[in-house]
């Protein structure tokens, strides 16, 4: 297996270390990356079930689902081999999963300032971007991605890190390096908009915004939190990362001694995003230890003392990930998988997993510092796509639009672009002012 294309499978105990003893540093790589992984877990036979064929179809066509063309496929819609008139789910994920958004990149704006944030509406009709210069805009994407709103942030400080909308696309919340976050009300007919709802300390903390005041405060780790993410719709469950390494999970409903539910170790490095798949189960991270890594929070420990590993004062801001730590392991991993070829360096880098309409959450995407989208395949670890912007500045964020082969980045020199599955006519690559 070529490096960067790896994926490790890590069978440790909670409390014990892994029998596999440490590369050796004096090894050559082509050691170090020679893990093997074993679809063995859970999550592995749910996604291929959702992104795989259905038995009726393959039955009706007599094809293997392994080589099933996407012809067959349409073939079998047609002859009615799922006794509804159309496809199933799995097999519209089959389908759409195949169509990856490679051709591009496409222009959609481009801003005086480092561009920070770019994500899709959940139903993808809008796209959020925000600069390091403080504005905020909101494209709308089935107009041509005309600027719905272009909103000046208040009470900011060196840049906007994060945006979120809410389910009614009313509201957007935004923080940035100060202790504050912003509410702005989007619900107006005008272009421009301002801060203008309500401002709330930002330490960890969960908000209740119909009773306008924090309702839960937690002292959750020991150096910087990053990340925050609820697992599921419930909103009970709460995964946290931060730059003591540590993935942590708590449990809302039992938070008033702020006990932590359990603790998931692993990343040598600090953690930068946090993605949930959604299920209440599974979710993965990013490590400035350059890698991503799949959890399953039945597999959380206790919140033990486990003192974060570091081999060097080494600064993610400053130099490159020293190579002879790029392999190591920690010895209580507990992750699933660790995807390795990307960059996480500078910044925050997001990183997520697909869309369950269009792919089943076949693939899991990251952002780079080498001006990369990465896309890995979740259940092979194959990096199954690069997106390279051609520039030599950083991919912090990107997003995969809900529903359609569509994939939207910015990148710290102020573009904000789209790529298109190969197959679209759009039109062909934009040159950049």
């Amino acid at each position: 297996m070529q490096m960067g294309y790896n994926i490790s499978r890590l069978t440790m105990d909670d409390d014990e270390p892994s029998n596999h003893a440490q590369p050796s540093l004096n090894q050559p790589s082509s050691y170090m990356v020679r893990e093997m992984f074993e679809l063995d877990n859970e999550i592995f036979h749910i996604t291929m079930l959702k992104s795989k064929p259905s038995e009726g179809l393959c039955q009706a066509t007599r094809s293997m689902e392994s080589n099933m063309s996407t012809f067959r496929m349409l073939s079998g819609r047609e002859i009615n081999s799922g006794k509804n008139g159309g496809f199933s789910k799995a097999d519209r994920s089959c389908v759409l999963g195949g169509c990856l958004a490679v051709n591009g990149p496409h222009k959609i704006d481009k801003g005086s300032t480092r561009a920070y944030v770019s994500r899709f509406s959940d139903d993808g009709s809008l796209l959020v971007t925000a600069f390091q210069g403080g504005h905020i805009r909101i494209y709308d994407v089935e107009q041509d991605w005309k600027v719905h709103k272009d909103i000046l942030a208040r009470s900011m400080r060196w840049t906007i890190t994060d945006t979120s909308l809410s389910p009614d696309q009313r509201y957007l919340v935004y923080s940035s390096m100060s202790p504050i976050v912003n509410l702005v009300n989007i619900d107006s007919a005008a272009t421009e908009s301002h801060a203008n709802i309500t401002v709330a300390m930002m330490i960890p903390y969960v908000y209740d915004l119909h009773a306008n005041k924090v309702s839960l405060r937690l002292e959750a780790h020991t150096a910087d939190v990053n990340t925050v993410a609820f697992a599921d719709e419930t909103s009970h469950l709460i995964f946290s990362g931060s730059d003591d390494s540590l993935c942590k999970v708590w449990d809302r409903r039992c938070l008033n001694q702020g006990q932590v539910a359990g603790v998931l170790t692993g990343h040598l490095e600090g953690v930068t995003c946090i993605d949930s798949r959604g299920d209440g189960r599974y979710f993965i991270s990013n490590g400035k230890d350059q890698t991503l890594k799949l959890w399953d929070i039945r597999k959380m420990s206790s919140n033990m003392d486990r003192s974060r590993i570091r081999y060097s004062n080494w600064d993610y801001r400053y130099t490159p990930y020293p190579q002879q730590y790029e392999f190591h392991r920690h010895p209580y991993d507990q992750s699933l998988a660790t995807y390795r070829g990307h960059a996480v360096l500078r910044t925050l880098i997001r990183c997520y997993f697909s869309p369950e309409y269009s792919t089943g959450k076949r693939y899991i995407y990251t952002g780079s510092h080498d001006s990369c989208v990465y896309i890995y395949d979740l259940v092979t670890g194959a990096e199954v796509a690069k997106l390279d912007c051609e520039i030599s500045t950083a991919v912090r964020d990107c997003s995969w639009h809900p529903y359609y082969p569509t994939l939207v980045n910015c990148t710290w020199d102020g573009q904000v672009v789209r790529w298109e599955y190969i197959g679209n006519s759009y039109e062909d690559k934009m040159e950049w002012k």
